[in-house]
């Protein structure tokens, strides 16, 4: 072990921070690396011992993070945060402000009570698609809502682990530590700032780098239907109120039988509300007014009409909208040691076997006509249509079947769709045991992913791989610092420079201080990172000056969540760097008001909400 004298251990440890910040801006290693290293040299070099190095990382805090980005990933297992974003994007085709305000909005919300980051990756392809759709450029769109997931850090507890961090810190110190809402109304402020801002003045400073590109190769499942020759036979059909297939069942109704008709979905009104059904299977009863989606050759339209009263039906009426996240398609080769060799697509009994539908068969580039009575051949060409769960089971069958294409809407799969209500029932249940302090949060957070497990909307291995790792190894190795500066009286050395320098001066003057001094380093670092080191600081000043740690607290907290300014201090930015098609210096000239304005809600609002 290194023989560090006691008198210089305050100074060995600004030598670490100094070396590790260095380090954290060279973006030539590895964060968690840095933060084993700072571990070590702590360790070694007899600041701390070997359990204070290692606290870290049994902190509450850690855990506390570590569950909530399983939280988060069940929030989009369960598809509620592609659900929103498809809300946003049928709501919102008329007018470009209504889509960045319902946009800035919905990343904000959902940022707050899921990983801010997994909101943002959830939204870049939604947002591409949207820009798509409506002629705008995907820049003009990603970087607003991105900065709306940032500014979601101001808005509740758990919304970014710096708040953990600063809850912590003054929960150890001895002062109660933050609830859930104790800084929303200021954050809703920062947040309606943004809005305006990026309505009035941000919108003529975007770049526009152009309409959004298609980012995926792979083709839609509209194109495998043309490929097929399906899209000639897509039709929706309304059961008449006189229809005698009311009461009946698919099976009973004969309608693959008697007129070839095949359906991909059904729309039923279930106590009150359209409810979409993919991938529909034999039992399910008929009603009058039920919409179906169905293939059937052209010349079967009229009989279908006249015989069992479908009738013609304009989708536009639908109250709910197809969902190809939740039903799908595949193109699939017959392996040439396949059992279905030999059978027609009739006998094969897809359906039966496989809980899917044959959609069309090509043999030699050519779509067959009449091909459910075709005996299959190796090497002919299916289009299996239904639940992307049955098609993910199909394409386990390797003996049977090759994969040839899979579209581009596979992207979008959630494969707990059915399981949302309960995922929201869970997260409702750990924001209010932490708004009414029914329990620690950490205990709350802990319950909300043991009950998420059981009643399947993740998996137990879904759960590790939601584990962002290589972030709790940084939070866990930082840790430990804010101990070693209070032991070795590092704090105290710092807080004594700021209150000589400052003088006579106000605690406003020192709040001025403490939010460009962590503005800077979470501009430059990490915003983890800067709250780590800023947090006892500022409780510490406070303490020194005799006032409130609070609104010192609070500077910390916002100034940690401003990270506008450049595309390296946050992960929620880096991800819209390359489908944004950004430059750093669209940062600088967008992030910069931005930065401005949470300093003037913090030097007002924060002194008004938190008084000193």
């Amino acid at each position: 072990m290194l023989s560090i004298p006691h008198a210089w251990h305050a100074h060995y440890v600004f030598l670490v921070i100094g070396l590790a910040a260095l380090l954290m801006a060279s973006n030539r290693v590895r964060y968690d690396m840095i933060a084993i290293a700072v571990v070590l040299a702590l360790m070694l070099g007899g600041v701390l011992s070997v359990q204070e190095s290692l606290a870290g990382f049994g902190n509450p805090v850690v855990v506390l993070i570590g569950a909530l980005l399983i939280v988060g990933e069940m929030l989009d297992r369960t598809g509620v945060a592609r659900f929103v974003g498809d809300w946003i994007g049928r709501h919102s085709h008329s007018s470009t402000n209504k889509l960045l305000i319902m946009l800035m909005l919905a990343s904000a919300i959902l940022s707050a009570v899921m990983s801010s980051t997994a909101v943002v990756a959830i939204f870049i392809p939604i947002v591409m698609r949207i820009a798509k759709q409506t002629g705008n450029s995907a820049s003009q769109l990603l970087l607003p809502m991105s900065y709306a997931a940032l500014v979601s850090g101001m808005l509740t507890l758990i919304a970014t682990p710096p708040n953990l961090v600063i809850s912590g810190e003054l929960s150890a110190q001895g002062y109660e530590p933050l609830r859930f809402f104790t800084f929303t109304l200021p954050g809703l402020v920062v947040l309606g700032g943004l809005m305006l801002y990026m309505l009035l003045v941000g919108r003529k400073w975007l770049p526009n780098n152009g309409k959004a590109e298609h980012q995926s190769a792979q083709r839609s499942i509209k194109a495998l239907w043309d490929d097929y020759r399906v899209n000639r036979e897509l039709v929706y059909l309304r059961i008449d109120e006189e229809s005698p297939l009311h009461g009946k069942t698919i099976a009973q109704s004969g309608l693959y039988d008697n007129y070839s008709l095949r359906i991909l979905d059904l729309s039923q009104r279930v106590r009150g509300w359209r409810e979409l059904k993919a991938g529909v299977s034999p039992d399910i009863v008929l009603h009058a007014g039920d919409v179906l989606h169905v293939a059937i050759p052209p010349e079967q339209l009229a009989p279908v009409e006249s015989q069992v009263m479908l009738m013609p039906f304009h989708p536009s009426q639908l109250e709910t909208q197809y969902r190809s996240w939740e039903f799908g398609a595949e193109s699939v080769l017959v392996h040439p040691e396949s059992k279905l060799i030999g059978k027609s697509v009739r006998e094969a009994k897809f359906r039966d076997h496989y809980g899917l539908d044959v959609f069309g068969v090509r043999r030699n580039r050519q779509s067959l006509d009449d091909y459910q009575n075709q005996k299959l051949q190796a090497s002919d060409c299916l289009l299996v249509t239904g639940p992307w769960a049955k098609i993910m089971q199909l394409q386990q069958q390797n003996h049977d079947f090759v994969v040839l294409e899979t579209p581009a809407e596979a992207a979008d799969v959630v494969p707990a769709f059915r399981r949302m209500p309960v995922a929201l029932a869970i997260t409702t249940f750990m924001v209010l045991s932490s708004v009414f302090n029914w329990m620690p949060l950490v205990a709350a957070v802990l319950i909300s992913v043991i009950v998420a497990v059981i009643t399947r909307c993740l998996t137990a291995a879904d759960a590790y791989r939601a584990i962002h790792w290589q972030s709790l190894v940084l939070l866990a190795g930082m840790l430990p610092l804010a101990n070693a500066l209070q032991q070795t009286g590092g704090t105290d050395m710092i807080v004594s420079s700021m209150i000589g320098s400052a003088g006579d001066a106000s605690p406003q003057t020192l709040l001025v201080l403490l939010f460009a001094i962590t503005a800077l380093l979470t501009n430059i670092l990490s915003n983890t990172a800067s709250a780590v080191l800023m947090a006892p600081i500022a409780i510490s000043v406070a303490h020194q000056l005799g006032v409130s740690p609070y609104p010192l607290a609070m500077t910390v907290l916002f100034a940690a969540s401003a990270a506008f300014m450049t595309p390296i201090a946050s992960p929620i930015i880096t991800l819209i760097v390359e489908p944004g098609k950004y430059r750093f210096f669209d940062f600088i000239k967008l992030g910069s008001p931005m930065l401005v304005w949470v300093f003037v809600c913090c030097y007002f609002l924060i002194p008004f909400f938190f008084p000193w």
